[in-house]
């Protein structure tokens, strides 16, 4: 579904009428991501098919929908396929995800993390952190290994397998493996832990690298399915359900899937 106003409980601003009723077309079509029929389509907005033929001929002038001239069906056109490429274009994943992530803290009461790809591998870029502390060297700045955190393996299992093995020959040039206390992985123990993690749509580690510390990582996608952006909760094992039908789990994952949404993102 597409994120958009309630409209009539902004009682204070006024609108145009006509245009509203002409936009539940537009969010029908966008929503259903496929040509529709004109009964199909009036139906799911709410309206005749008498009353939604008009509207949709207007906003064929413009560009906005588009009729097959074979089938009849009615879809988006290349403007409203425009405006969404701007739109998509002026979209900044970090200034959305940090008050998500902020409300995520609150309510799961764990720290969270937000990580993108830098030149060095995964790096954490804002903290949300936790009503209690914990005791981990994590801070904004610092670049998570690809091997033994979450974050990292997120990160890995998202990227092109020949990024991903630059990533690991720096990683053991610039020493990170080892300050998170990793030996190395064998190259098939790796690649089984990555497609677990592709499998899942989540990584999660427990008591490693860091002994008493779990983590749990879910992958923010932006509309041409790249990853973005890394969103972890970590916290004490004591006082944190790794497993994955628990509520941080859950709760991380619905947080990732829905700034991926915001930035475009629909799940084949």
């Amino acid at each position: 579904m597409i994120d958009r106003p309630n409209i009539s409980t902004e009682k204070s601003r006024r609108g145009i009428q006509s245009i509203e009723i002409g936009g539940r077309l537009l969010t029908a079509l966008a929503d259903e991501g496929s040509p529709m029929s004109l009964g199909d389509l009036a139906k799911k907005a709410g309206m005749p098919s008498a009353k939604a033929h008009p509207y949709l001929v207007s906003f064929s002038s413009f560009g906005l929908v588009e009729q097959n001239v074979l089938t009849g069906r009615y879809e988006l056109g290349p403007f409203a396929l425009q405006l969404g490429l701007i739109s998509l274009q002026l979209l900044d994943p970090v200034r959305i995800a940090i008050p998500l992530i902020t409300q995520l803290a609150a309510e799961i009461d764990q720290t969270i993390g937000l990580s993108v790809l830098g030149n060095q591998g995964p790096t954490i870029i804002y903290i949300a952190e936790s009503s209690y502390p914990i005791h981990v060297n994590m801070r904004t700045g610092t670049v998570m290994s690809i091997q033994s955190t979450a974050t990292g393996r997120v990160f890995a299992a998202f990227l092109p397998p020949r990024q991903v093995d630059r990533m690991l020959l720096q990683e053991k040039r610039n020493g990170i493996a080892a300050a998170f206390g990793a030996q190395g992985l064998k190259a098939d123990t790796l690649e089984n832990l990555l497609a677990d993690v592709r499998k899942r749509g989540m990584a999660r580690v427990q008591g490693e690298p860091i002994p008493g510390i779990n983590a749990i990582c879910a992958p923010v996608f932006e509309h041409t399915g790249a990853i973005r952006l890394g969103i972890t909760a970590i916290g004490p094992a004591g006082s944190f359900d790794a497993s994955w039908s628990g509520t941080i789990a859950k709760e991380v994952n619905a947080c990732a899937n829905t700034i991926s949404h915001r930035l475009g993102y629909r799940a084949s």
